[in-house]
């Protein structure tokens, strides 16, 4: 298959058993993208199969946790660009993020970094409500200027240098499979539990200035994690799916936010109580 002009930007994508969306996030990126690099961790369907469909760069790597598989890959990969993109299985890039990178990658000399907002889709509708979108994250930067956090649960990458946001986003695809998304949402609570209890001096050091990310982990730590256990979530859920309109989401919002906004934040609560008892 051929490609077209493509922007000087190497593409890393994460993926376990992702056969399912694997094609698709490729798909997003492949006719753009000057080079593509897939770091599995041991699939055991079709995910390599469809990648090497695309790309010769396919590697594997034990997984540890998202920012060890992050770090190694941004390390030790034999990229040639000096722009990278951190991409999802489950996401795709619109098509105005690509117009947009086609005119700032090179025009934007002094730029180390893009935020780029992700919009999520779930079960074929738009999560637009809610205080979900937009929200900014760091995806593409210049290698030698960004590195991912090192943590447990929500690495965000920290880029030295000045960063900009970009008006196209990033289409996250959330699995119409409840149940696997509820097992998701377990591991997800069990890694913030732990990474809220070993690392009490970061929850002391955040900031209300800075980056929209660091505004958020503000807002986590000085005011959601003073709360009382358990009636926290039920004030963030009412605050989110009332105050801040979660309710135009439609039906599919309801669910969203009832799983994502109360049910998750239940579970981490229950883990932290898990975890304090054993200390």
């Amino acid at each position: 298959m051929e490609r077209e002009a493509k922007i000087p930007i190497s593409v890393i994508i994460i993926t376990f058993n992702e056969q399912d969306n694997i094609k698709e996030c490729i798909d997003s990126v492949y006719d753009w993208a000057d080079e593509i690099f897939i770091v599995d961790s041991g699939s055991t369907d079709k995910t390599l199969s469809i990648a090497k469909q695309y790309t010769d760069k396919v590697y594997d790597h034990p997984f540890e946790n998202y920012a060890v598989q992050r770090n190694w890959a941004q390390s030790r990969l034999p990229i040639r660009n000096e722009w990278i993109f951190h991409l999802d299985a489950d996401e795709r890039v619109s098509n105005e993020l690509i117009a947009e990178l086609k005119e700032v990658v090179c025009a934007e000399a002094q730029v180390d970094g893009f935020m780029v907002a992700r919009k999520t889709i779930f079960r074929g509708r738009c999560i637009k409500h809610g205080g979900h979108y937009p929200v900014y994250h760091m995806r593409i930067f210049k290698k030698s200027k960004g590195r991912c956090q090192d943590r447990l649960y929500d690495q965000h990458y920290e880029v030295k240098g000045k960063t900009i946001k970009l008006k196209g986003d990033i289409v996250n695809i959330i699995t119409p499979d409840i149940t696997v998304w509820k097992s998701r949402h377990r591991k997800w609570a069990y890694l913030e539990a732990v990474e809220i209890l070993s690392n009490k001096h970061r929850i002391l050091n955040v900031t209300l200035k800075g980056s929209p990310i660091e505004k958020r982990r503000w807002f986590r730590y000085k005011i959601y994690y003073r709360m009382p256990l358990f009636i926290r979530a039920w004030v963030y859920y009412v605050y989110r799916y009332v105050f801040r309109l979660g309710f135009l989401d439609g039906k599919q919002g309801l669910i969203f936010h009832f799983l994502q906004g109360l049910w998750y934040r239940f579970l981490v609560d229950y883990e932290l109580c898990k975890r304090i008892r054993i200390h």
